[in-house]
């Protein structure tokens, strides 16, 4: 057997436990920041005497006595503190709508405006218009809040920020404060989460769906507009208002989004294509496509690459894993590690591997980490299942269940084979 480890993902990433609810973090702060993947600071914690009584009250200054020298950290940290504060689960804020206050007291610079792509997402709370005409108000603010605290909980696992409220619209931007190589994939990610999150959810017992729209294109951000309470920081250009467009096209739990997003996400979500719009205040019509869920039948790699780009420089490294491999037909068990930075062609020169040994008899496993499934601790190994069972998004659970079964009673390799 050969097995080939292809580090594309922190280790800590891969299989995690889970993280923890807020009603634990109150009971030990090093699971906490082992939640936040901040398990760094378990140390600088406990010499500083941070307990759970003292931890909702850290500030920015106290951070970074204790140690904490990265912005991004601080603001992390303090994101979360807000939201371990009684006030915040008393009134039902949304954790990510203090995120501005948050990145203020940790020191990020908030007057120097720039250029930069963003990933916008429009979500809008559908009925509230009837909702209002048979709700006393103060019953209808708590059913906004509540929803509005379940879409800010939702996208902060994929590292949204709230840019503000909208009526019962939420405006929110994946790339900012914080850019990520992902921000756009992170967006439909989140918009999928959303939609379930806010369908599944009942309000005040109020059954509820959302509609989101989300574009991808440059804007201008970083220089907070208005003054004093009404201070906002809003990405000025063309890419928020296609979003807000495109969610008035999307019908119940759905999402759209625009051709940037469509292009960035590759194949990595199955996609309605729903032609070209004209859309209001636009000069030309969009072209536009619906998601309709993860694709999951392709690995990173390929869903984001629709044809292998040639391998070059590296026949070194392959010499080495044919030889492995032609070690581990004849017997002797072999794994190897390929590790190396971002970018560089670890899975592209794991794919040339699997090219090179397709006409060999062999089976092949592929289990993929994702820092988008942390929640689910076997993620990959029920990922590769439902390849290997050729699970499709139409399929009823009836038939994903006999799909199971046929590939459970597929007959094993003799002792023989294995050995």
């Amino acid at each position: 057997m050969l097995l080939c480890l292809d580090t594309g993902i922190p280790a800590r990433q891969c299989f995690a436990s889970g993280s923890a609810r807020p009603e634990e973090t109150a009971v030990d702060v090093a699971r906490w920041l082992k939640s936040l993947g901040l398990e760094q600071y378990e140390a600088a914690f406990r010499a500083n005497d941070v307990d759970a009584d003292v931890l909702p009250t850290l500030t920015a200054e106290e951070l970074k006595d204790i140690g904490v020298s990265s912005i991004r950290h601080r603001r992390r940290l303090l994101e979360a503190i807000a939201a371990l504060r009684p006030e915040a689960a008393r009134e039902g804020a949304p954790v990510s709508g203090l995120a501005v206050d948050s990145v203020r007291r940790a020191g990020v610079s908030e007057t120097v405006a720039e250029r930069r792509p963003l990933s916008v997402m429009f979500c809008d709370l559908i009925g509230s218009t009837a909702l209002s005409s048979r709700l006393d108000p103060e019953d209808l603010r708590e059913v906004i809040r509540g929803y509005q605290a379940c879409v800010a909980s939702t996208i902060q696992p994929f590292n949204g920020f709230i840019a503000r409220y909208v009526g019962d619209g939420v405006l929110i931007y994946f790339g900012w404060p914080e850019a990520h190589e992902t921000d756009a994939e992170r967006a439909v990610r989140a918009g999928l989460a959303v939609a379930a999150a806010v369908s599944e959810a009942s309000i005040s017992g109020e059954a509820l769906q959302a509609r989101i729209g989300i574009a991808t294109g440059l804007v201008v951000i970083g220089e907070p507009i208005g003054a004093g309470d009404s201070r906002q920081q809003t990405a000025v250009g063309e890419t928020p208002n296609v979003a807000a467009r495109l969610q008035s096209l999307a019908g119940p739990g759905q999402i759209v989004i625009d051709g940037a997003t469509h292009r960035q996400i590759g194949g990595l979500f199955e996609c309605r294509d729903l032609g070209t719009v004209e859309l209001k205040g636009l000069p030309a019509a969009v072209p536009v496509w619906q998601v309709v869920s993860e694709n999951r039948a392709l690995g990173q790699f390929e869903a984001l690459r629709s044809s292998a780009t040639p391998l070059v420089g590296r026949e070194e490294e392959m010499e080495l894993l044919l030889r492995r491999w032609a070690q581990a037909k004849a017997g002797s068990g072999r794994v190897v590690l390929i590790s190396a930075e971002p970018g560089v062609g670890k899975s592209r020169l794991a794919e040339a591997l699997v090219e090179r040994v397709a006409p060999e008899a062999h089976i092949r496993l592929r289990y993929f980490c994702s820092p988008h499934h942390q929640v689910s601790a076997l993620y990959p190994v029920i990922a590769q299942m439902e390849r290997a069972a050729g699970f499709a998004h139409a399929d009823a659970p009836a038939v994903r269940l006999a799909k199971l079964q046929a590939l459970l009673a597929a007959p094993a390799p003799s002792l023989k084979t294995l050995r």
